[in-house]
């Protein structure tokens, strides 16, 4: 028999956690901190669905994560006419052979050392900063696809987007932190 949650430890317990997992994904702290609330109490709502086939950790991270989702579709929601409907090839690389075009190839961006703590440190707060200036739906599919590791059937059905869209979407967010990142870094 599964031992029942005790809602009262929540906050002690795992309040820091939910709080960074949720800002990792909105970079925003007053949001972060009302969807954590936000969790606890729906999760004190739904405390007889509980079944214990899951740690209470994994269970609450799990009612963020839909939290987090619905933050993402109503960010998008006003974007949707933002549909990307053409070919991006066509625009970075060479019809004939596929290569880069000179513009858009990538340049070395001078991280031999990527395993000192300092360069690493400093190449995740310009990965934030380049975060930050994707458009809303850009930036909801980046991070659902590689921080949170969603399969694209995932991504798409929570956002409302076709499979298309979805590459479409993901190359240009990659495409834009590059030359975001480049820029910043001064490559």
């Amino acid at each position: 028999m599964a031992v029942a949650p005790d809602a009262r430890q929540w906050v002690y317990k795992y309040a820091d956690f939910l709080y960074s997992y949720a800002l990792a994904r909105l970079d925003d702290e007053t949001l972060s901190k009302d969807l954590v609330q936000e969790t606890f109490l729906a999760a004190v709502e739904k405390l007889d669905q509980f079944k214990g086939q899951s740690s209470e950790r994994t269970w609450l991270t799990a009612i963020l994560k839909n939290k987090v989702i619905d933050v993402y579709r109503k960010r998008n929601s006003a974007l949707q006419q933002d549909r990307i409907e053409h070919e991006p090839e066509r625009e970075f690389f060479e019809a004939d052979d596929g290569h880069w075009r000179g513009i858009y190839a990538p340049r070395h961006c001078g991280l031999d050392n990527a395993d000192d703590p300092t360069l690493r440190k400093e190449l995740a707060e310009i990965l934030q900063k380049c975060l930050k200036k994707l458009p809303a739906l850009w930036y909801s599919v980046f991070k659902m696809k590689h921080m949170d590791e969603e399969a694209t059937a995932v991504i798409c059905k929570e956002l409302k987007i076709t499979p298309g869209n979805f590459w479409v979407i993901i190359h240009r967010a990659k495409l834009n932190l590059r030359a975001c990142i480049q820029k910043e870094e001064g490559i």
